[in-house]
This record gives structure tokens, sequence and C-alpha cells, in this order.
């Protein structure tokens, strides 16, 4: 990336007491936030704590990684001047991986996230699903629906058709959704969570009716609300104890 990255950590409350390794969750923001937006409005700590003290959840590491500082965004863009999605999972991933007791196996490495982050932890879990056992997105975007929306929203001058029609197909979960591989219906566990007064709720249902279609197993929430902290506050308890299972069955 050229340049500082920063990430917050959430770490289980018997890490410094104990020598064992952790799965970990990779938990990603929406635009507009960092890093410090799950610790801040998300109350991580508090929730992540109550979680695992009940027995909902199994002690976990969760990282939560900056996608707003120079550019903003999750995704490799298409002039390549920003290589984020590489950055994630060539420096980000194997750098927490050494430093913090991590365990390495897909089935120990989880990814959620919210808005922004939804859409990059569908994007992430679909282009890499040998990386993850469980994958939560949050009243995600998940991607312009069409082309032309896709030219709207990226810089596409000096780009052909068939370039933009490419990074579209690449960028949007519906059709990737739509042109899985057999092999790869049943590789993550998806759980998907959307309010029904969101703004993003048309592509979230899309989704869902894609995965039916194409026989991908998905847990599938509608809860009353908006687009909101409180919402995704509500979400992360059944975000820890969905990811808890993978960890331990997948």
């Amino acid at each position: 990336m050229k340049g500082e990255r920063k990430y917050a950590v959430y770490l289980p409350p018997d890490y410094e007491s104990s020598s064992r390794s952790y799965p970990v969750l990779y938990l990603l923001h929406g635009a507009g936030d960092d890093h410090s937006g799950w610790v801040q409005f998300g109350e991580v700590l508090q929730i992540t704590d109550k979680a695992i003290s009940e027995g909902k959840a199994t002690p976990m590491i969760i990282i939560m990684p900056d996608a707003n500082t120079g550019v903003r965004g999750y995704f490799n863009q298409l002039d390549g001047k920003w290589d984020y999605e590489d950055f994630f999972f060539e420096e980000l991933i194997p750098h927490v991986e050494e430093k913090y007791r991590i365990r390495k196996d897909k089935r120990y490495r989880a990814i959620s996230g919210l808005s922004m982050g939804g859409g990059g932890t569908f994007m992430y879990a679909l282009h890499r699903p040998d990386m993850f056992s469980s994958a939560a997105p949050l009243s995600a975007f998940v991607g312009p629906l069409t082309v032309e929306a896709m030219k709207k929203m990226i810089k596409s001058e000096g780009h052909s058709e068939e370039e933009i029609e490419a990074y579209f197909h690449q960028h949007n979960a519906i059709s990737l959704v739509k042109n899985m591989e057999e092999k790869n219906k049943k590789a993550v566990r998806w759980y998907i969570d959307c309010g029904d007064d969101d703004f993003l709720y048309e592509g979230n249902s899309l989704i869902h009716i894609e995965m039916k279609k194409n026989d991908v197993p998905h847990e599938y929430r509608i809860r009353d609300g908006v687009h909101s902290w409180t919402y995704w506050r509500e979400s992360l308890p059944k975000v820890l104890e969905f990811v808890s299972d993978a960890f331990h069955q997948y």
C-alpha cells in the first residue's frame, strides 16, 4: 500500500495467561469509518467479552483493518493504483498470523463486516473460499447491480467495455454466486443479515434469491431496523455465535 496501515485488535480475556493459539475473525468497517469503528461504536470489546463469558462464543482474536485511509475500499482498483485486496491476503493476514497466536487453518478463520465491509466480506469469501470457514455480511453493499452503475462508481476512463464488464462480474456478489463452481457451494458457511428498512435491502434480497436458486446453503436474517450501529450491535452476538460453530464443526 506504499505506506503504514493501522488495524485494531481484540484479544480474548485469557490471551495473556495462556499459551494456546486462537481462531480469528476479520471484522470489516463500513464507509466513513476506519479500524476504530467497531471498537468505538460497535462495542466489540464488551459484546465479545460477554459472549465468551456466557459460553455463546469461543475465545477468538478479532482483527479490524483500516480501509478508509488514502483511498476508501477493500478492493483492487481497476487502474492498478490501489491493491487493497492483495494487501489484505498477501500482507495483513501473514503479518497478524505471525504477530499473534492465531491458528492458521481455514477452519479457524472467519470474516464479517457491515455495509462496505459487508461487501468486502462477500467478495473476499467468494474470491477465496479456500481461506474462510464462515462469512457473515451485515447490511452489505453487494456491489453495483449493473455495469452502468459500476461505471459511475469507479474510475473507468481509459478502460475498455470488456475490462469494465470483467471487473463488474468480479465485484458483484450476485454475479459471483451465479457463476460459482459446484465445489465451492458448500465451502463457506454463510450468515446474511439486513434490516427490513435498510436502504441496501434490494441487493441483500437478490443475493439471497440467487443463493437459493443456486443451492448455496446460507442463513438469511431480516430483522426490524435500519442502516445503523444499533442494528449492528445487535447483530454481533449472533455473528460471534455463528462463526464459533464453524470453528468447532466445519
